[in-house]
């Protein structure tokens, strides 16, 4: 078993050594810290979860690597801070401090993690163990954690966000083993968004098999897609999915040009659509 990294721990605040914490809900029930618990609020729903680094016999300590903000979370901090590194660091400490976890007030949204395995509960279903480096595949808005330092690793510039500290899986939690040839930053780029283009393949596969074709096609042909944001991460992601799948078409949406140079570099939209919906401009195409 991997030492922890918290040093020597005295009891819980419920009088029980680190390891020993009564059994709970697999879905984090009782890790709602407020409001109530007695609520039955779920982790992700509720203001405030218990990190504490005991475990039940259902339940996984990770000592955390790295968070991944997801891009909302990360566009409005950055933005709040003006850009300016220490206060965005200081945002996301008050945040975890405040709540448990790492759910952004604003925005409502959290990310996911990457870390080490240092205990599992004798009954956690996981199928984890001390010394497994892992990817979280739930959100960060659900997972309770607790930061130590100051996140002095962290420049700002990016949504990854290098740290101590540990993290809480639950027995219905989803992580992911890595390989060791997979480079923690590349594991965040593209588990981060791998919901997106899985059930994009799935959909378009299903239509295709079910007969169904294009408006104006032959049946079987493969529907026209359109990704919204297809610049970013999820969305050029997802149109390789539709491309793979047997799409007839894929067309990216995206916000302003530098996005459509990018993807039109990329080959993987047939064609480009820039759509900017504010009070001064209607969508035009490129």
């Amino acid at each position: 078993m991997i030492r922890s990294p918290f040093g020597p721990q005295g009891p819980s605040a419920a009088g029980r050594p680190p390891s020993q914490r009564g059994a709970g809900s697999p879905l984090g029930l009782h890790r709602v810290a407020e409001p109530d618990r007695a609520a039955g609020m779920l982790p992700q729903a509720a203001w405030r979860l218990d990190p504490d680094p005991a475990i039940g016999p259902d339940e996984v300590r990770v000592r955390l690597r790295r968070l991944n903000l997801d891009a909302a979370s990360y566009r409005q901090i950055r933005e709040a801070a003006a850009g300016d590194p220490a206060a965005m660091r200081a945002a996301v400490l008050d945040t975890v401090a405040t709540r448990g976890k790492m759910h952004n007030p604003v925005t409502g949204s959290g990310g996911m993690l990457t870390g080490v395995v240092e205990e599992a509960g004798p009954c956690s279903p996981l199928g984890l163990r001390p010394g497994d480096r892992i990817a979280t595949l739930v959100s960060l808005s659900l997972t309770p954690l607790a930061i130590t330092g100051g996140l002095d690793g962290w420049d700002g510039r990016s949504e990854q966000v290098p740290c101590d500290g540990h993290a809480i899986l639950f027995g219905t939690s989803i992580a992911a083993v890595l390989p060791d040839d997979l480079p923690a930053p590349l594991a965040l780029a593209v588990l981060d968004v791998c919901g997106a283009p899985a059930l994009t393949r799935r959909v378009v596969s299903g239509w295709t098999a079910g007969g169904r074709g294009a408006p104006g096609g032959a049946p079987g042909t493969g529907p026209v897609v359109a990704v919204l944001g297809a610049g970013g991460k999820s969305g050029s992601l997802s149109a390789a999915a539709a491309r793979q799948a047997g799409a007839a078409a894929v067309i990216g949406v995206v916000p302003g040009q530098a996005e459509a140079s990018l993807l039109g570099e990329s080959g993987l939209a047939g064609e480009i659509v820039i759509a900017e919906y504010d009070e001064h401009c209607m969508p035009h195409r490129h």
